[in-house]
């Protein structure tokens, strides 16, 4: 864990949830705000189509480009919000394990919102992830 995050669980909320409740940011430090990352390729094609684990996989490479290059990466993400198109929680559930996966790999469970939706911008699109980040601030 970056020394300038602190994940703060709860002692008396549900421990159900797979991440932490909140996070706190140091003083000095920097936030960088993504754009929902979606399932495209360099192209701007949608991969994985009708995919919602290939589709979380695509969104939460991109995602790690975008922030590595603002300088960050996904250690230093302090909330997310996953967006999956579908009324079926079992579609909800596998995007989302997709998306906790990956920030395992860090040893990190940020914050994070799981939203059901309509419909997202690009045809077939079914997952999109947005975060918030944040850096030591550069002196």
């Amino acid at each position: 864990m970056p020394a300038h995050l602190r994940l703060n669980r709860s002692s008396t909320l549900s421990d159900v949830a797979e991440y932490a409740y909140s996070t706190t940011v140091a003083p000095g430090t920097e936030l960088i705000y993504t754009a929902g990352a979606c399932p495209l390729d360099a192209e701007g094609r949608t991969v994985a189509v009708g995919d919602y684990a290939g589709q979380a996989r695509r969104v939460m490479a991109n995602l790690a480009t975008a922030l590595g290059e603002a300088g960050a990466g996904l250690a230093d993400v302090v909330r997310t919000t996953v967006y999956v198109a579908s009324t079926r929680q079992e579609d909800l559930v596998t995007a989302w394990e997709v998306v906790r996966d990956s920030f395992a790999e860090h040893q990190h469970d940020p914050p994070s919102t799981l939203l059901g939706v309509a419909v997202l911008g690009y045809d077939d699109q079914l997952v999109e992830v947005e975060a918030v980040a944040a850096v030591p601030a550069a002196e």
